[in-house]
């Protein structure tokens, strides 16, 4: 392997002398050794056994087949039978993908930028891109990566064959990779150049869940295989679930939960219990010893208790007032680690006020736009790319000029905002002093500003020939009582806002 800088003149070789002095030799008796110490790195009876379970094992080691495996079991198993935890996943996924993005090509020539974005869309529609998208987004979060494979659909209900089918993380293995950790060659399924690009996938011809027991394998050229997972540690090439660190919580809120409701049908189930009014050494009337007597009762009527005996009933000590407290804490938990704030997590924002809302949903949304940018870089543009090859030899799409893979953006769908007058006023502010762009505000809504504007230049069309006023001009007079309304309506609506403020 050639490292950086490739090529370099003999003469440069040596350190420059002003670097040279300072450095000294290792028979330097002046060299003195640097002890440092650090109260993390300490081990202490107090520490031991949470530190128990920390090791320096590699990227590959940490993540193998096995543990992989069981973590992937273990998330599916809890998104498939808790609410939050699928809930949670849901939300990422459509936050992240929601309707699907859309193509903007940026060519010199704009009427090929509209074939190529008319025919993508359509091609997208009909292999259903975005459900698919969001079935990857949901793959990642709780297997820890997803897989799709290109291939060429005969079936499509479109001129571009080009098709995508989605695998699950288990196919892509290798006979008996459960007991190896991986080599710089290969890892669990995935071979690698001598550069450490992905050159063949091994895949299952069957889910090795299916039951029939086949381990055929099928190799995958890595120019069709997209694999998609985040890399926590430099070097790791498998993926483990986004969810990871939240899973024994999940744990512990079920099991809260399930504690919490058993204790009060334990309370419920209790109707009467009957407890003595004498006090010790004095006599009551006899029960029988060693059983629990019932009295069966009917509604509406009087029932007198044995002598000595008083009727009482269990006083429900569950839920406490602490269980809601505890349930908004661990969701809390279990939210952080995908960036996502309480109220989006546990669809509930009544504990919010529209200042903290803001603030959250600043986070939130800067983390889902980093997912978007890794998905077009490691998903959509390859599946543009191959889509381009395709297109280019059925539509006889001219290749001159810029590539048609760099020459492109992608729009995702806007998020709204929560209140629309202010950002309306603030949107038309940065207009108005040139801080921005009618393509930029189009973007934040999800929209290709090139067709918006087209649509409006047809509406505003159809106005004139209707006769229709446009909205920025004027009502025709009706002596003054209209302004003097709406300065009115301005004047309390700017009140109203003031207010607001104040409060938040």
């Amino acid at each position: 392997m050639n490292f950086w800088p490739f090529k370099r003149n003999k003469s440069d070789s040596a350190a420059p002398a002003r670097y040279r002095s300072l450095v000294r030799s290792k028979s330097d008796s002046a060299v003195k050794k640097v002890r440092a110490k650090f109260d993390s790195a300490q081990t202490t009876p107090d520490n031991r056994r949470h530190w128990a379970n920390a090791d320096s094992l590699s990227p590959d080691a940490a993540a193998r087949a096995d543990i992989r495996r069981i973590l992937r079991n273990r998330a599916r198993y809890e998104v498939a039978n808790n609410s939050y935890a699928r809930g949670i996943v849901l939300t990422l996924a459509n936050d992240c993908i929601g309707t699907g993005p859309r193509l903007q090509m940026l060519l010199e020539n704009p009427e090929i930028n509209q074939a190529i974005e008319r025919e993508f869309a359509a091609w997208a529609k009909a292999v259903d891109l975005p459900a698919k998208l969001r079935t990857l987004r949901m793959a990642r979060a709780q297997d820890g990566e997803a897989f799709a494979v290109l291939f060429t659909n005969e079936n499509l209900a479109h001129p571009v064959k080009l098709d995508l089918r989605l695998i699950e993380a288990d196919q892509v293995t290798s006979p008996g990779a459960a007991a190896k950790v991986g080599s710089a060659e290969a890892v669990d399924g995935i071979e690698f150049d001598a550069f450490g690009n992905p050159k063949t996938y091994q895949v299952l011809k069957a889910h090795p869940g299916g039951g029939t027991g086949s381990t055929e394998i099928v190799p995958v050229p890595a120019s069709s295989m997209i694999h998609w997972f985040r890399a926590d540690r430099p070097g790791q090439r498998r993926g483990l679930p986004d969810i990871l660190p939240a899973l024994p919580l999940f744990a512990q809120l079920r099991r809260y939960t399930q504690a919490v409701i058993l204790a009060a049908e334990s309370a419920a189930n209790w109707a009467i219990v009957m407890a003595t009014t004498v006090p010790p050494g004095g006599e009551a009337a006899e029960v029988e010893k060693g059983a629990v007597q019932e009295i069966e009762t009917e509604q509406n009527t009087a029932v007198f208790a044995p002598e000595g005996w008083k009727p009482e009933q269990i006083k429900a000590e569950q839920p406490a007032t602490t269980y809601d407290m505890f349930k908004h804490e661990i969701l809390n938990e279990i939210a952080r680690c995908l960036n996502m704030p309480y109220n989006i997590a546990a669809c509930n924002s009544s504990g919010y006020n529209y200042a903290s809302g803001r603030l959250d949903h600043q986070t939130y949304y800067k983390s889902i736009r980093v997912e978007q940018a890794h998905c077009e870089a490691v998903v959509l543009d390859r599946i543009l790319e191959a889509w381009l090859l395709e297109a280019v030899a059925v539509f006889g799409i001219s290749r001159t000029g810029a590539s048609p893979v760099q020459a492109h953006q992608w729009f995702w769908d806007g998020h709204e905002h929560v209140d629309p007058v202010k950002e309306a006023s603030a949107q038309a502010t940065r207009l108005a002093n040139h801080a921005t762009t009618l393509a930029t505000e189009y973007a934040r809504q999800g929209k290709d500003w090139e067709t918006e504007l087209r649509q409006r230049a047809k509406e505003i069309s159809l106005q004139k020939e209707l006769g229709l006023p446009l909205p920025n001009e004027s009502a025709p007079d009706d002596g003054g009582d209209g302004d003097a309304e709406a300065a009115a309506i301005e004047d309390l609506r700017s009140r109203v806002e003031e207010i607001e403020d104040a409060i938040a």
